[in-house]
């Protein structure tokens, strides 16, 4: 870090005089204060600086004078609460002071330089050998924005990217969509050109953020060209960006979210499988599509005992149109499926909670359906080349409106739940499915990015209103602010090894960029799938933020009986534990609804200050306490694994180690290496074939004694809205070390929501050599057992010598105190 006092600083900043300025020009006079905004008139341009909170604030410059009009698809909030903050006019510096920051806004040049309370240097403008001075600057339609780059300065985020986690001299280019080669292996393959869902923003380790709220397509130069600087700048639009103080990670995360908004919590059953289905016959085989099909496919899933929640059918569930082909959508179904409103009638009946539909954004004529000349007809196309164009104008709300009650409703009306809502990156840009490349000019320039995010929008909010509970959406491409409208899949990457480790990667950076919701093709999509790299990447799949089963090879489909017995069982075995995990998975999911901490973390979000987690991209927190380290490698017998800081247990065999250290473990095909937090608390419920089967009469804690902790356990009815406004149940479970054993507290849920009864069975990994010599349960002394299956009928304990676990069946329910104490 660097600590420059107020007087060094005017000095090193007095020198940038000497250098030729192009940027905003100098400030000679003076500021206006307006409520949290400073208003600076400057010789080319004008600035403002507002704050969100002490630790929070936006700058916008405008060479024109003017300033943009506020939009409501990147950002979501704009209204702050009074920031109380002090202004000296210095000699050639304007000092801010916030009780978080020290901003020394130099007048000649203008640039902006941000401290710590204490004078710790977060962030300069100062670029003593650049070219050109740093701060704010424009070349025509492009504005930038140059800084200084620091010693050890690290940075993560930018969305959803397969290259690197840490992007420190790198050069990342953000615009939704692939790579372009009609080559597929160098562009739809391009893992350094994937940008599905590029994020303007990132999180520096010296502790700070950089949101760019711009909609055009931006490069962020992040110290490739020299060691010394950084810079951002967008291709049109305005210069608008929000510098974000932590110091940590998770605080960045929170305050980005604070701006663009946090991820809804998803109905609980999304936390089940969510399976995709071509229906029977992908492109080229459509005519073995049929509503006979789907129901076979999901009366095989409950017959083998497969849990599963969700179902959705692919593109072949409709007719191609006459102008778009597969590109567009005609709401008309294909002429196998003999009866769909019957179809999901049975899906319905065999405890399937949602069934959706994909889609694309482009209307299109079919055989009895003429949807997309009437909807040019009545203006509710985007216009292209002077014409009525194909596309929904998702960005007019009555469009929209007509899309939904002209479109949507012809399915939703007999049975769809949600959409799948795919190729949003086709607006402005060369489709996958046509050669055409939509409406074009400098207004869709800005417009193509947040498109996937206004046609996520309109189906997710109409089918929330419709089906009366929380929505859903899928889509394939977003950018800052579609976390809103949950949630993300990864895109069509082969099922090859090498495309594995990188999907991986894209689900670290995507959650370090505020979309918590993420999924991806559990195999891969195209191609057939080796079965150990199938059952490699189900391992993942299922310890991902939504578990997803999908794709396209015929006739396999990623079905899991096509990849042999050993591929099955590996799929119910890690299928069944995330079922057995929802409890621990929702609660978590709640805390990225309030903070937006993802369910997927890259290490360094909790461990910014070990350089050691800068480039892990093999190995992620689930949750709070699990570490999940997926076998990326073919044949692989074993693997390295990096412990940080603490103490930890392996998931499976409750063996311990000392954090700080990398680790060398056997690693069988299925084999998925978790690893545990000393101190966690991990609810757990009975096993399920889909969700709700049946009453949750035990709560299961897997406790990992180490250190004094405690996990929050969140209930609610799963499915309607009232948690927004408090409707929930807090059971705070906490273990500790007392009197030469342990406790473990047990308190009833706090909330307006009730949970059902259930009493509770405590699974301790015991941590001392001699067995415990009493067991009480509020001061009342348990009985032992024979058995661990024995607790199924009974209240008691029992204490296994081979595997050192402890089990306790408490006597009371969740309707009271329980204090568990072991000696």
């Amino acid at each position: 870090m660097k600590k420059v006092s107020l007087f060094l600083a005017f000095v090193l900043l007095g020198v940038v005089n000497a250098f030729a300025q192009t940027g905003i020009g100098s400030n000679k006079s003076g500021y206006k204060k307006q409520g949290n905004t400073l208003y600076f008139n400057n010789a080319n341009g004008d600035v403002k600086i507002e704050f969100c909170s002490p630790s929070m604030f936006r700058v916008r410059a405008s060479w024109s004078r003017k300033f943009a009009p506020d939009e409501h698809l990147m950002q979501e909030n704009y209204k702050w609460p009074a920031v109380d903050y002090k202004v000296t006019d210095a000699q050639s510096a304007y000092i801010i002071q916030t009780s978080a920051l020290i901003i020394t806004v130099l007048k000649s040049p203008f640039i902006i330089n941000v401290a710590d309370s204490k004078g710790v240097m977060l962030s300069s403008e100062y670029v003593p050998n650049g070219k050109q001075n740093g701060g704010l600057h424009h070349i025509g339609d492009t504005v930038m924005c140059t800084k200084d780059l620091l010693p050890d300065e690290h940075f993560f985020g930018f969305g959803e990217r397969m290259d690197f986690t840490d992007q420190r001299n790198k050069l990342v280019k953000l615009n939704v969509g692939r790579g372009k080669s009609k080559n597929n292996l160098l562009g739809a393959y391009n893992i350094n050109e994937a940008n599905y869902c590029p994020v303007p923003f990132f999180m520096s380790t010296k502790g700070y953020g950089i949101y760019l709220h711009n909609s055009s397509a931006t490069e962020w130069d992040m110290g490739s060209k020299t060691d010394d600087e950084y810079s951002f700048k967008a291709n049109d639009g305005e210069l608008d960006y929000y510098f974000i103080y932590g110091p940590t990670f998770p605080a960045i995360l929170n305050s980005y979210l604070s701006i663009t908004g946090k991820s809804p919590l998803l109905p609980r059953f999304a936390f089940g499988l969510h399976m995709g289905t071509y229906s029977g016959g992908t492109w080229g085989h459509e005519e073995l599509t049929s509503d006979k099909y789907v129901i076979e496919l999901a009366r095989k899933m409950r017959e083998m005992g497969i849990p599963v929640d969700i179902l959705f059918l692919d593109s072949t569930w409709r007719l191609f149109g006459k102008n778009g082909g597969k590109g567009a959508t005609t709401f008309e179904w294909r002429e196998t499926f003999k009866d769909p409103k019957a179809m999901f009638d049975s899906l319905y009946a065999m405890n399937f909670k949602m069934v959706g539909l994909h889609i694309r954004p482009r209307f299109d004529n079919a055989k009895n359906l003429n949807l997309l000349d009437q909807a040019q007809a009545k203006g509710f196309t985007y216009p292209e080349n002077g014409k009525p164009g194909e596309f929904v104008n998702f960005f007019d709300q009555q469009a929209a409106n007509w899309w939904w009650d002209n479109g949507v409703m012809k399915v939703a009306s007999i049975g769809a739940k949600f959409l799948k809502t795919d190729e949003g990156s086709a607006f402005g840009s060369l489709a996958n499915e046509s050669e055409k490349v939509g409406p074009t000019g400098k207004e869709i320039t800005q417009l193509h990015n947040v498109f996937p995010i206004a046609y996520a929008k309109a189906p997710y909010l109409k089918f929330q209103e419709y089906n009366g509970i929380r929505g859903l959406n899928q889509t394939r491409e977003g950018y800052s602010g579609i976390q809103r409208y949950p949630f993300i899949f990864a895109g069509d990457w082969p099922s090859e090894w090498q495309y594995f480790a990188p999907v991986i990667k894209a689900g670290l950076n995507i959650g370090m960029s505020g979309v918590g919701y993420w999924a991806h093709c559990m195999g891969g999509f195209e191609h057939a799938a080796d079965p150990e790299l199938y059952m490699r990447w189900v391992q993942f799949g299922m310890f991902s933020p939504v578990a997803m089963v999908f794709g396209m090879d015929h006739p396999g489909y990623k079905e899991p009986w096509n990849y042999g017995a050993e591929a099955l069982a590996n799929f119910k075995k890690y299928d069944d534990l995330r079922y057995r995990l929802i409890p621990y998975i929702y609660s978590n999911a709640y805390t990225q609804y309030q903070t937006g901490m993802p369910l997927m973390r890259a290490l360094v979000l909790e461990y910014q200050d070990d350089p050691n987690t800068y480039n892990i991209a093999d190995q992620y927190l689930f949750g709070d306490n699990m570490m999940v380290c997926p076998v990326t490698v073919k044949g692989a017998q074993t693997r390295t694994i990096y412990l940080p800081k603490g103490v930890w247990f392996d998931y499976w065999t409750g063996e311990k180690y000392t954090g700080k250290q990398y680790i060398h473990i056997l690693t069988p095909a299925d084999h998925l290496p978790i690893f545990v937090k000393a101190g966690s608390i991990i609810p757990m419920q009975p096993a399920m074939k889909y969700m709700d089967e049946k009453p949750v009469d035990v709560i299961t804690l897997d406790v990992f004694p180490g250190q004094a902790s405690e996990f929050k356990l969140y209930e609610d009815d799963g499915i309607c809205l009232k948690y927004q406004q408090g409707g929930k149940g807090i059971t705070q479970i906490a273990i500790a070390e007392a009197a030469g054993g342990w406790e473990l507290q047990i308190k009833k849920p706090v909330g307006s929501f009730i949970p059902a009864p259930h009493t509770y069975l405590a699974k301790m990994h015991w941590p001392h050599d001699q067995e415990p010599s009493l067991i009480t349960e509020n001061n009342q002394a348990l009985k032992a057992t024979d058995s661990a299956d024995a607790l199924a009928k009974t209240a008691g304990w029992y204490y296994d010598k081979t595997t050192h676990l402890l089990w306790i069946k408490t006597l009371h329910s969740n309707h009271e105190d329980i204090t568990l104490s072991v000696k």
